[in-house]
C-alpha cells in the first residue's frame, strides 16, 4: 500500500503548516486513513519503494489555523507540551506531533498526550520532555555577566531550540535591562531592550572574544567562585549527585566552574 511522506520546515510553524497540509492531502487525495501520511522535516537519506514524498512551504497563516484548533479543542497545555516536542532535536518529531493530534482531535481527548500507550504519543511526550527539562534546567543555570556599556551578557549551548521560550522568563524578571542570551549551537541571539519587547536575531557575525566587560564583572565573578568554594564540606562532596543534578555540558557557560 502506497504510503506519502510530507517534508516540511524544521520550525514550529513548519510543523504545523505541515499538519495542515497533511489534512488537506488526505481530503484531496481521498486517503482512507492518516496512518499512510507522514511528516518530516529533512529529505530521507534512502528514498523508500511505494513511497511518494511532497516538499511544503511553510505558510504562518494555515500554522495560525492549525495552532488555534489544538488550544480551543485539546487545550493550552497540550499546545504547550506539543510545542515542546516540536523545538526538540529529534528527527521523527513532526511525525509523532501530527498522529499525536489526528488521535487528539479524533477522540476529543483534551488529555491526549497522557496517552502514552500510543506509540506517537509516547514519542512525542518523551521529545517534548527532553526539551522542556532543558529549558527548565537554563532558567536555573543561567549565568549573566555585565559588559562595559552596561548591557547584560549570557551565553547557552542548548540542544534543542528553547530560545524563544527561554527569552520571556528572563524578560518577566529583568525587564528593566538591556541583557541579550546567545545560543552558540543555533547561533541565534535573544535581545531585551529596557521596558521593550524582546526579539529574536540570526545570521549575524559575531566574536565573543571581543566582548568587553565592566571593571567590576571580574571582581564579583571572583567573589562568586571563593564563595562556592567556602561553602562546599570537602566530606561530603558527591560527584555522582552532582552530575545528576547538573550535568557537565551546562559547566562550561557558568561562572563558579570556569577558571579565574
Amino acid at each position: 500500500m502506497e504510503e506519502y511522506v510530507l517534508i516540511c520546515e524544521d520550525s514550529m510553524d513548519g510543523i504545523l503548516t505541515g499538519v495542515y497540509e497533511a489534512y488537506q492531502f488526505k481530503k484531496n487525495r481521498s486517503i482512507e486513513s492518516h496512518d499512510r501520511i507522514h511528516l518530516a522535516t529533512s529529505e530521507p537519506d534512502v528514498y523508500r519503494f511505494f513511497t511518494e514524498y511532497h516538499r511544503i512551504g511553510t505558510d504562518h497563516t494555515k500554522a495560525e489555523k492549525v495552532t488555534d484548533t489544538i488550544i480551543r479543542q485539546l487545550g493550552d497545555e497540550s499546545y504547550y507540551r506539543l510545542s515542546m516536542t516540536m523545538v526538540s532535536c529529534f528527527e521523527d518529531k513532526a511525525d509523532a506531533v501530527y498522529h499525536t493530534i489526528v488521535l487528539g482531535l479524533s477522540t476529543h481527548d483534551r488529555n491526549i498526550t497522557d496517552r502514552l500507550q500510543d506509540d506517537y504519543v509516547h514519542r512525542a511526550f518523551r521529545y517534548g520532555r527532553a526539551a522542556n527539562n532543558e529549558l527548565n534546567r537554563l532558567r536555573e543555570f543561567l549565568r549573566f555577566s555585565e559588559l562595559q556599556n552596561g548591557m547584560l551578557y549570557a551565553k547557552i549551548d542548548a540542544k534543542h531550540y528553547i530560545l524563544p521560550f527561554l527569552m520571556p522568563h528572563f524578560a518577566d524578571r529583568l525587564p528593566a535591562e538591556n541583557f541579550v542570551i546567545y545560543d552558540e549551537h543555533a547561533d541565534l541571539f535573544g535581545l531585551h531592550p529596557s521596558f521593550k519587547q524582546w526579539y529574536i536575531l540570526q545570521g549575524v557575525e559575531f566574536d565573543e572574544g571581543r566582548l568587553q566587560f565592566s571593571e567590576t564583572e571580574e571582581a564579583y565573578q571572583e567573589l562568586f567562585r571563593c564563595f562556592c568554594d567556602s561553602i562546599a564540606i570537602e566530606a561530603r562532596i558527591n560527584p555522582k549527585l552532582q552530575m545528576n543534578m547538573l550535568p557537565l555540558r551546562f559547566r562550561p557557560n557558568m561562572t563558579e566552574f570556569k577558571q579565574g
